[in-house]
Formats: structure tokens, C-alpha cells, sequence
């Protein structure tokens, strides 16, 4: 049974198979987690991004996507690369299920590569303006639908508002994990 583990700290410091970072359809580097991973792990994740954006991704990794390249100098053995949505009420529900997807591909792919742990952060909840609470459940409902087999599946959250908000959303789903 994957176990679901909440930590409060730096994404980029985890020792686990993969790391998710929550990019920007470029896959070009940016911002938060995007800009945090690709200065961490060094230029062999942004090489391999171009390759990939050279190739079948010409356009970019699309909203809800997912896709894998070297952890580079993380601790980590791979990054799985997804794009979260910017949230907007009025579309709330197929964003949603945008978000829901950039969970349900991430693991897809961790277990494809023969991962057993995978860490998360919240994706969308910082500067693509989802609220908290709400991405906290898609996130926590996501990993229990799916079910991977992996040994764990932690989420990594920055700052003590985002631990303690996913802290309570996961007790309000009755820990169904773990």
C-alpha cells in the first residue's frame, strides 16, 4: 500500500526516485518550484528540456502533461516535468480536472520508470493563484484514486501555511492512506 507522507520543506532537498516540478510550458525554466529545480539541478535538466522541446514537444508540454528528464545534481533520479493550470473561478471545472491530470500523469510516468517514491509540491497554489485548500484536495484525492504502485508519495510543501492547509484537508479526507 503507497503511503502518503506531508513534509514541510524544500522540494529540491529530497531523496526520493523522482521529484515533480511544477513548470511552465516552456520547460525552459522559471519561477518558484520551475526556477528552484532547474538552479539545483544544473544544466543537464534545461539540456535535456531543449532536446525535448527540439523534438516532439516543438510547442511545449501542455497543460495537464507530463514528461521525464534527469534530476541532474538533485538528489533525486529523475524530474517529471507538468504544467499546472492558472486557476480561474469561471472555469473552475476544467481546470480542475487540468490539475487532477497533471497528478494522475506525474505518477503514470513515476511508475513507468520503475520509480517506488515520488515527490510533489502543490502545484498551481503559488503564483498560478489556485486557492490552497482546494489544490490541497484535488492533490490528496488524485493520489488515492490512483492508487500507483509506489512505496510513497510525499508531498513537499513550502512554507508553514501550505503544510498546515494540506495537513487538515488530508485529515478531512480521513487519511485513507498510510
Amino acid at each position: 500500500m503507497t503511503q502518503i507522507t506531508l513534509v514541510q520543506g524544500d522540494i529540491t532537498e529530497q531523496q526520493v526516485d523522482v521529484v515533480v516540478n511544477a513548470a511552465n510550458g516552456s520547460l525552459l525554466g522559471g519561477g518558484g518550484v520551475d526556477g528552484a529545480i532547474h538552479r539545483r539541478g544544473g544544466p543537464e535538466i534545461l539540456a535535456e528540456c531543449r532536446r525535448l522541446r527540439a523534438g516532439h514537444l516543438g510547442k511545449g508540454l501542455a497543460v495537464g502533461a507530463a514528461v521525464a528528464t534527469t534530476a541532474g545534481r538533485l538528489p533525486a533520479r529523475w524530474v517529471v516535468h507538468t504544467v499546472g493550470p492558472v486557476f480561474r473561478p469561471e472555469d473552475r471545472a476544467a481546470r480542475a480536472e487540468q490539475l487532477a491530470s497533471c497528478y494522475r500523469e506525474s505518477l503514470r510516468i513515476a511508475v513507468g520508470l520503475g520509480a517506488r517514491t515520488v515527490a510533489f509540491p502543490a502545484i498551481s497554489a503559488g503564483i498560478f493563484g489556485w486557492p490552497l485548500d482546494d489544490a490541497a484536495r484535488i492533490a490528496l484525492t488524485t493520489a488515492v484514486e490512483v492508487d500507483p504502485d509506489l512505496d510513497e508519495v510525499r508531498f513537499v510543501l513550502f512554507g508553514a501555511e501550505s503544510y498546515e492547509t494540506f495537513e487538515r484537508v488530508w485529515a478531512e479526507l480521513g487519511r485513507r492512506w498510510g
